[in-house]
């Protein structure tokens, strides 16, 4: 669980992302992670590039601990990034929600 001293991390406004991405994933109804979601975003030096694996069940949110982990790394090292998704579908409303 997130440490109660640490609950502002559940808000996307607490990841140092741009407001124009916040702005985008408010309009689409997402202001708050999931506390496993936040989780993973704090494990030590995941953020700085160390590998994360985790699993969660269909629909559960594993899309957006990525989404946030790599719209960071680009952002922050001005480098692109590959995101690998399972049907043509999702990866066409990835990219336009991306965009």
């Amino acid at each position: 669980n997130v440490p109660e001293d640490q609950a502002d991390k559940l808000l996307l406004a607490s990841w140092g992302l741009p407001r124009a991405v916040l702005e985008k994933y408010h309009s689409l109804g997402v202001v708050q992670m999931f506390e496993w979601q936040a989780e993973c975003l704090m494990l030590a030096q995941v953020l700085e590039g160390k590998n994360l694996v985790y699993s969660a069940p269909t629909s559960a949110g594993k899309t957006l601990v990525a989404e946030l982990l790599i719209l960071k790394r680009v952002l922050e090292t001005r480098k692109k990034a590959l995101l690998i998704l399972p049907f043509v579908s999702v990866a066409k409303e990835k990219k336009c929600y991306l965009q």
